[in-house]
């Protein structure tokens, strides 16, 4: 249970450590980072820590889930060196690039809606409506061939090879398979991911498996922008009893 801490009340590190199920050395590790403003010690070097270190750890662990560790990192230290104004260009940094992510889903998604069923190409053809080879495809995606021949190798797409040329040529099954690969690799998906999910859309005739995908990304975005409020709820607090004043660079409690 969460103590109510007294301004100037003395915690040891495991004082602080239990209430978040950590170890000591993990708040010692925290200290020595910056995410915790350094600790006071007693006459026999042992350190002490206070309802502000409580506060920062708690405002620590709460950016974590919206942020990523690393940055959540560094949001803190910037926090403790007195650069308010740098932890709120990275807090902005965050959401900007969740704003990107929303966009790429939403174009994910307009993408599905864009798309045709894909007639059956007849056996043995080498081309037909909708057909590319790999370097305009490439550049239509705005990538590297390369990155579209190690598509191929993890099953992404199934390119045809022209039986007079070698030639890879992309079918519109081929050209749609690339497309939603390439939105989800800007999603965050591993190819490992996208593999199976892309076989089991040519299995099943269908967008079922992509929509759940979806579905599921839809929810961790959402998830990770109400951590961000949950994260600058706790930051604000911490910066209260901080002195931590965007317009005061020297409000920040410094190791």
């Amino acid at each position: 249970m969460r103590r109510n801490l007294q301004n100037g009340e003395r915690l040891r590190p495991v004082d602080l450590a239990r209430g978040h199920g950590l170890s000591t050395q993990a708040i010692r590790n925290y200290e020595e980072a910056g995410i915790l403003p350094a600790a006071g010690r007693t006459a026999h070097g042992y350190r002490t820590y206070t309802s502000l270190h409580a506060r920062a750890l708690r405002a620590f662990l709460a950016l974590v889930p919206g942020h990523g560790h690393q940055t959540a990192t560094s949001i803190m230290q910037a926090v403790n060196g007195g650069a308010v104004e740098e932890a709120f260009r990275l807090i902005d940094e965050s959401h900007a690039q969740l704003l990107d992510d929303r966009r790429t889903l939403q174009a994910v998604e307009n993408a599905l809606r864009d798309l045709d069923p894909i007639a059956a190409s007849e056996p043995g053809a080498v081309s037909g409506p909708g057909s590319t080879f790999i370097g305009p495809l490439a550049k239509k995606l705005g990538i590297r061939p390369a990155t579209l021949r190690k598509w191929e190798r993890a099953g992404l797409v199934r390119p045809r090879r022209d039986p007079r040329t070698g030639y890879r040529v992309y079918d519109e099954a081929d050209v749609r398979d690339a497309r939603l690969a390439h939105q989800l690799r800007r999603g965050g998906y591993l190819l490992e991911q996208i593999a199976p999910l892309l076989a089991q859309v040519r299995a099943a005739g269908g967008l079922e498996p992509l929509e759940a995908a979806l579905r599921d990304w839809r929810g961790r975005l959402s998830a990770r922008g109400r951590a961000m409020l949950a994260g600058a709820a706790e930051l604000e607090a911490y910066l209260s009893i901080n002195g931590g004043d965007p317009d005061d660079q020297s409000g920040g409690v410094h190791a």
